[in-house]
């Protein structure tokens, strides 16, 4: 067991949980997560030996690099060849694929049990804002046993205990191929059921599902007005599974279909490499939590865009204590002041979305 690493993890955990805690990292930003991810590079630099070599390759070490923005991002697709983690392999009790179609190989993203505790927690402080008087919740997802490398199950399984409501339901199946698929019958059951009981209801999925649905709705002529105060969350992810909708088209069909109002549909951004979620409301600007940092990054320069233009993602993760923290994602987003405006993925990148994962 590593003492430090787990020393670090325990601390960020009292940052996420602890409101004044979380009011230090608000009330002088930048020294504080700088301080935090200095230290985090540290020790992972020092623990995470494939990790050391990349940054060692880019002359990059604890002793030449003096702000956060320096430390060195590994590309998502470096998970799916190296064992990016500083856990051994008997000290691992869970591991969480990418995304992607079945011929891709998946990225892995170790964890402990400690390391779960963080996402948990990270998840849970970023979640609980936007949905904390939810009534009722149905996930457009697999269950947890169907789909047990999958970040965003495990991430919908902690909010339905969390959130201890009976009610809510997994509507999700995974077909032969290994894609997600919704059982349609089920899911318009619970919608009735909570139509007729008027409890305002909360329907999280990834975008590839809710097309799903709303295409059989349309199909077979269905539409509901859902209770007043329900609400959406579509956390993307489509490609090469249906017709591609743009975000403005999804949600005027949610809003047709379901009668949920544009204020109540919400967005998150995430994948199987990162421990942090970035949410964005109808403003369309995705935000993440204290710990973490989004950057937009020029492919051309390397350097950091300016306000309003489009480059790829950069995220610093303090959550990711067991793996690597400074993520180079191959989505492109716009800047937008301290976030950014989710544009898609960076051409020649493979497809990859929560629908598309298997078993």
């Amino acid at each position: 067991m590593n003492t430090e690493l787990f020393h670090f993890a325990a601390r960020l955990r009292s940052l996420q949980t602890a409101k004044a805690d979380n009011a230090a990292l608000s009330r002088n930003p930048e020294s504080e997560f700088n301080s935090l991810a200095l230290n985090l590079f540290a020790l992972q630099f020092k623990y995470n030996y494939a990790y050391q070599k990349i940054c060692v390759a880019r002359l990059r070490t604890p002793q030449t690099v003096e702000h956060w923005t320096q430390i060195p991002a590994v590309p998502t697709a470096a998970f799916k060849e190296l064992e990016l983690t500083s856990l051994a392999p008997d000290e691992r009790t869970a591991v969480f694929h990418s995304s992607g179609t079945t011929e891709q190989k998946p990225s892995r993203h170790f964890h402990c049990a400690e390391s779960l505790a963080v996402y948990e927690a990270s998840l849970w402080q970023c979640f609980r804002p936007h949905f904390d008087d939810a009534n009722e919740i149905i996930f457009l997802t697999p269950n947890p046993k169907a789909a047990s490398h999958s970040s965003l199950v495990h991430m919908f399984e902690i909010i339905r205990q969390k959130m201890t409501l009976p009610e809510s339901a997994f509507v999700g199946t995974i077909d032969a191929a290994g894609s997600w698929q919704v059982d349609f019958a089920v899911a318009i059951q619970q919608i009735k059921l909570s139509c007729n009981t008027d409890k305002p209801l909360t329907l999280l999925g990834t975008a590839f599902s809710f097309v799903h649905l709303l295409d059989y709705l349309s199909e077979n002529n269905l539409s509901f007005s859902l209770p007043k105060n329900s609400r959406v969350m579509e956390t993307g992810g489509y490609k090469n599974r249906s017709r591609i909708l743009t975000k403005v088209e999804l949600h005027e069909l949610i809003t047709e279909r379901l009668g949920v109002s544009r204020e109540n549909i919400h967005c998150e951004y995430g994948m199987s490499e990162l421990s942090s979620q970035a949410y964005a409301a109808s403003s369309g600007v995705f935000q993440f939590p204290p710990w973490a940092r989004a950057q937009i990054i020029s492919p051309e320069t390397g350097r950091e865009v300016a306000e309003g233009e489009t480059g790829l993602i950069r995220i610093l993760d303090l959550a990711n204590v067991f793996s690597v923290a400074a993520i180079q994602t191959e989505d492109l987003g716009i800047r937008r002041s301290d976030g950014f405006e989710l544009v898609g993925r960076a051409q020649l990148a493979e497809p990859r979305g929560c629908s598309l994962m298997t078993a």
